[in-house]
């Protein structure tokens, strides 16, 4: 039987939890993720849960930080005036907005963390930084 090769292009369903359970995503409801072994498409350590596994294998993988979407950084949290909120953005905690980062030109994402009559803070960590990922993959074929 076939196993998964880096360069393989799969199918896999997966629910994706975090350390108290909450699913943070599923392809349960829906089509299941096609992508290419060893691309850089998803995050490192998923790629690498599935190398190895047969098609009809099931395997639960608790990836590190280190190789899903990296530690979280205080650094990119920004508190603003509100005056630099364009006027026509009415900012709200969990929205997020597109920024751009004075260093490099690069348009960042960021999440309204907390709003103030004078101040909006600003989370540019990706949401799920610095946690511990949980995946339950079932390799649905490889193509």
């Amino acid at each position: 039987m076939a196993q998964v090769k880096p360069g393989d292009t799969i199918h896999v369903h997966y629910t994706g939890k975090l350390k108290d359970g909450t699913i943070f995503d599923s392809s349960v409801n829906r089509e299941p993720l096609k992508f290419i072994v060893g691309e850089g498409q998803l995050i490192p350590g998923f790629e690498q849960m599935v190398v190895g596994m047969n098609p009809g294998e099931s395997r639960t993988t608790t990836i590190p930080p280190g190789m899903a979407y990296g530690p979280y950084y205080n650094e990119m949290v920004l508190k603003v005036d509100r005056s630099q909120v364009p006027d026509n953005v009415e900012p709200k905690v969990g929205q997020q907005i597109q920024m751009r980062n004075n260093e490099d030109g690069r348009e960042v994402i960021a999440t309204i963390t907390e709003v103030s009559a004078y101040s909006v803070t600003l989370d540019g960590n990706h949401p799920l930084a610095g946690k511990d990922l949980t995946f339950d993959v079932l390799l649905v074929g490889i193509l």
